[in-house]
């Protein structure tokens, strides 16, 4: 991944200045990756001097709640508008990490920020065909993660020494949590140079895994055996497999913010495979999660049929229509996207 030395410069010029009030932003329903590079970039500008808030949509997953420094992330839904409004209002610099365009965020938040017409807006991202709306854009699909690349920008403005440990911990989970543990595309010998630098800080690795991936509670373990046992169908031969969830449904097993979180990922452990996704109900949309392996195209699938978008074997979209309405939807985009070789 090669950054433009053009990019770091510009924002060299932007962010080694006088302190000034800087906004980091990140998308709703935050992730690992999300929360990990916001972290990781708002320690690096406050050890500059920068008065640094960060926002997100709404709550993040109770299996992330260890993460140093989360307790203090303004929650926009909860209860925080006040205080997001106050910051944005103030902010000079409004960075945008692993979201590529403000109109993927809801639409108070979005024109909150479309309020402050004079702050510089600084994309760091890694999703796909970012619309020109940022005075700099660090946009890398090629990147696994955000968080791989807020690295490879705190490593070219002031070295890879330069990284703490509270740092490199974040940061790792971001990466981890972006890669399946390491298990999807993108994993370059750099990547796991990064890796090197951040273990040689003293982190404690199988402690991190341990804290994101077998922290659950008990509904989240009886709502995962429901969905796979009761709701997984199967189109195409068994290659293409689907899984919907309603509001009813997760109140039935206490379901908690982050708790359908890796479902989607599950049918892709049948060797044959090609493509699975999931329907989330929300009071006012349904949530549609795709993934897929090999040459199938689930951000292409998603832009055409659920005006969404992503990555190409990790993409998502929204439905406004019922859940039966949805999964007809799909089913039939899927056999039309199979018609022109989507699944070949």
């Amino acid at each position: 991944m090669n950054i433009s030395q053009e990019s770091i410069l510009a924002l060299r010029g932007l962010v080694e200045c006088e302190p000034c009030n800087v906004v980091i932003l990140s998308h709703t329903n935050p992730d690992g990756d999300a929360l990990g590079s916001s972290l990781a970039w708002a320690e690096a500008l406050r050890r500059l001097g920068h008065k640094t808030t960060c926002i997100v949509p709404n709550r993040f997953p109770y299996y992330l709640e260890w993460m140093t420094g989360v307790d203090e992330m303004v929650i926009y839904k909860n209860d925080s508008e006040q205080r997001a409004a106050a910051a944005v209002g103030e902010a000079d610099l409004i960075f945008c990490l692993d979201f590529h365009s403000l109109q993927r965020l809801d639409a108070p938040l979005s024109e909150l920020i479309a309020s402050n017409t004079t702050a510089k807006r600084i994309l760091i991202d890694h999703h796909l065909d970012p619309p020109q709306e940022f005075d700099v854009m660090f946009s890398h699909p090629e990147s696994s993660s955000t968080s791989y690349l807020v690295y490879r920008i705190i490593e070219a403005l002031w070295g890879a020494q330069s990284v703490t440990a509270t740092q490199a911990e974040v940061m790792y989970v971001g990466m981890m949590t972006d890669t399946g543990n390491f298990s999807f595309s993108n994993l370059t010998p750099d990547l796991y140079q990064s890796l090197a630098v951040l273990s040689a800080t003293g982190i404690n690795i199988p402690q991190i895994y341990n804290n994101v991936y077998n922290s659950f509670t008990e509904g989240r373990a009886r709502l995962f055996g429901y969905t796979i046992s009761r709701k997984m169908k199967t189109l195409r031969k068994g290659t293409v497999a689907y899984m919907s969830l309603t509001e009813a449904e997760m109140r039935r097993f206490w379901f908690q913010q982050g708790d359908s979180e890796g479902f989607v990922n599950y049918p892709l452990t049948i060797k044959k495979m090609r493509m699975s996704a999931i329907f989330i109900e929300h009071k006012d949309f349904i949530r549609v999660s795709l993934r897929s392996r090999g040459n199938v195209d689930v951000n292409l699938f998603a832009n055409r049929y659920f005006n969404g978008g992503g990555h190409k074997n990790a993409a998502g979209g929204k439905s406004f229509v019922s859940m039966d309405e949805t999964i007809a939807h799909f089913e039939r985009s899927v056999e039309e996207f199979a018609a022109d070789g989507g699944l070949a």
